[in-house]
């Protein structure tokens, strides 16, 4: 067996790198809003007046750039109702007078999800019904971002 020595050059486009890298965190954060608006459009979050799901559900792309996004619900009821939703959500829409301890009266009316539930972000997670959602929303957003 003869001993043969093997040359291999190998030239990187530090461009289409360059833009294949900076590709990424952008089509993560497009990925993160776009889970966000499917979850508000699958009404399974638990609604009285809608800020949980609304101004309080926001996407914290502080990490981006490392690879991370964190899909929010800012509140302190937001973990409570995630993980015991039997205290205090409603699926039908009511509407109650309330007497307020300063003796004021409001009312206030509801117009509550039909798909509520506790762990509602379960459709999304691995073994749910929408596993993919996120892998194929960011492999569409990553081939628009980067130009492929």
């Amino acid at each position: 067996m003869a001993n043969k020595n093997v040359t291999c050059r190998i030239t990187l486009n530090r461009k289409q790198v360059r833009q294949l890298t900076d590709a990424m965190a952008p089509a993560l954060v497009d990925t993160a809003d776009m889970l966000r608006d499917e979850i508000r459009r699958a009404d399974v979050v638990p609604r009285m007046d809608g800020p949980l799901e609304d101004e309080k559900f926001f996407v914290d792309e502080s990490g981006a750039r490392k690879g991370k996004v964190r899909l929010v619900h800012e509140g302190p009821y937001a973990r409570r109702l995630y993980f015991h939703p039997e205290y205090y959500f409603h699926r039908e829409p009511w509407a109650e007078t309330i007497k307020r301890k300063d003796g004021r009266v409001s009312n206030v009316t509801h117009d509550g999800n039909p798909n509520a539930k506790g762990k509602w972000f379960s459709d999304w997670l691995p073994g749910g019904k929408k596993a993919d959602f996120a892998q194929k929303a960011f492999s569409a957003n990553y081939k628009r971002r980067a130009g492929l």
